[in-house]
């Protein structure tokens, strides 16, 4: 059982790094191949989430009380935020060569989510974690280690910036309802279903 309590500490040890123009370039080439098929990839990823680590449920209303990964799927309400989440790291990954615009945006969604939402940070690393999976899974015969490496740098930056929003506004570490689970399972179909472009929303 992996537990979200205690994490916090180890995080703000982890240094971020600027990308370089290479990786950058081989991050941006990933994510186009992705952010073609948003909504069912943004879907497939926040499914596959609140699946292994159901304590992320607690935050969402709508849908907190779904067990069912076909029942999530359908979920207009997990839909619409799959769209956000999907959205916003396209602006983040589309603004790779501006630092002070991925700071400003992720600044943004970091003290919402302290402000409003009241999540615990480490849930923005174990979701980078999930979407670092699925685009292993993806491109299992495309994904070489150079451009892993750029992906955990981009990781580590998103979680840089998200955390020190939150360490702006003051937050304190809350504790989390239940614990959430390490092991990692497909989507109910295995990949993204239909070739959609995607909607306005995002």
């Amino acid at each position: 059982m992996e537990k979200v309590p205690g994490e916090m500490e180890i995080e703000r040890r982890e240094r971020s790094e600027e990308l370089s123009e290479a990786e950058r370039k081989a991050v941006q080439a990933t994510w186009a191949r992705l952010y073609a098929n948003c909504e069912d990839v943004g879907v497939a990823i926040l499914v596959r989430f609140f699946v292994n680590f159901p304590s992320a449920k607690q935050y969402f209303s709508q849908f907190k009380h779904m067990e069912d990964p076909l029942e999530m799927e359908r979920s207009p309400q997990l839909r619409k935020h799959a769209c956000r989440v999907m959205g916003a790291l396209n602006t983040v990954v589309e603004n790779l060569h501006d630092p002070d615009k991925v700071s400003s945006v992720l600044a943004l969604v970091g003290k919402a989510h302290a402000l409003k939402h009241k999540v615990e940070p480490v849930y923005f690393k174990i979701l980078s974690g999930v979407i670092l999976e699925v685009i292993a899974e993806e491109f299992a015969n495309d994904f070489p280690p150079e451009t892993q490496r750029a992906w955990a740098k981009l990781r580590g930056l998103i979680y840089s910036h998200v955390t020190a929003a939150y360490k702006e506004v003051g937050w304190v570490q809350q504790v989390p309802n239940a614990t959430t689970r390490s092991s990692w399972r497909r989507s109910p179909e295995g990949s993204w279903g239909r070739q959609a472009s995607c909607p306005s929303c995002c």
